[in-house]
């Protein structure tokens, strides 16, 4: 488990490459906020995570990366398990924050629905600055 890499995954990759060539700008990994997003968008208060359909069991049925080992499930249940609470706790406080959450799971990386997320990103007007 010690090489498995948290940031720049190959579908966060993809991800970031479809929101710069929509003309979007972000922010990498953002400190300040609760589960530190992968992908955030500041002005118009977006944050965006890429999930591994594994490591944050992708509860649809159809998807094939999501399936549980077939040995120590006494482990990788409460392992698993607990990662979705913590994303779902993450995506609570981020929306009481006022950020709208987009949740891309590995196995949906695919152009077409990048494109669509950048489409959905760029209809959110960005958010009026104080001063």
């Amino acid at each position: 488990m010690a090489r498995v890499r948290g940031r720049d995954t190959k579908p966060e990759m993809l991800v970031r490459r479809a929101l710069h060539a929509a003309g979007l700008r972000y922010r990498l990994h953002a400190k300040g906020l609760p589960g530190r997003p992968d992908i955030v968008l500041p002005g118009r208060r977006v944050a965006v995570f890429v999930h591994g359909c594994f490591w944050h069991r992708h509860p649809d049925p159809d998807c094939k990366l999501a399936r549980l080992p077939k040995s120590r499930l006494d482990f990788w249940i409460p392992k698993l398990e607990g990662n979705r609470a913590r994303d779902e706790r993450n995506k609570a406080a981020l929306e009481a924050l006022g950020w709208r959450v987009f949740e891309v799971w590995e196995c949906g990386v695919k152009s077409d629905a990048l494109r669509e997320l950048a489409r959905r990103i760029k209809r959110i007007s960005p958010a009026k600055r104080a001063g």
